[in-house]
């Protein structure tokens, strides 16, 4: 059965989508961007300070689902410029301890609100 995850602890959708979808265990989270949920607004100070707002998003959407970071086995991480790789790899990995999930991390040519970076997630309660 599917479940839909929506909190006001993340950015709400900008588009026909939803935040997260919970299917047989596994949660699906669409692509989150630094907007700042109590402000609407984008994180722009650094790409350091985007890519924790990002975290932070990603984080609220897992417990709202009952999970965390060590739930998380696959990651989707998508940059402005692979010149930022560095500074996102260091704050994302700041959030696991150990056994990280598998992922993909490209460059695209653009993404939405002028972010640096997104990031999408798929967790399963084991």
């Amino acid at each position: 059965m599917k479940k839909i995850i929506s909190t006001k602890n993340a950015p709400g959708a900008i588009g026909p989508y939803s935040q997260a979808v919970l299917v047989n265990g596994f949660l699906y989270t669409s692509g989150q961007i630094a907007i700042n949920p109590a402000t609407g607004e984008l994180v722009t100070d650094s790409v350091q300070q985007e890519t924790h707002q990002v975290m932070k998003n990603l984080k609220a959407l897992l417990n709202e689902a009952g999970m965390d970071f060590s739930d998380v086995v696959k990651t989707g991480i998508f940059l402005q410029s692979m010149n930022d790789f560095q500074v996102v790899n260091e704050v994302y990995a700041s959030y696991f301890s150990a056994d990280f999930p598998a992922r993909e991390t490209v460059e695209v040519a653009k993404l939405p609100k002028g972010a640096n970076v997104e990031i999408s997630m798929i967790a399963v309660k084991a």
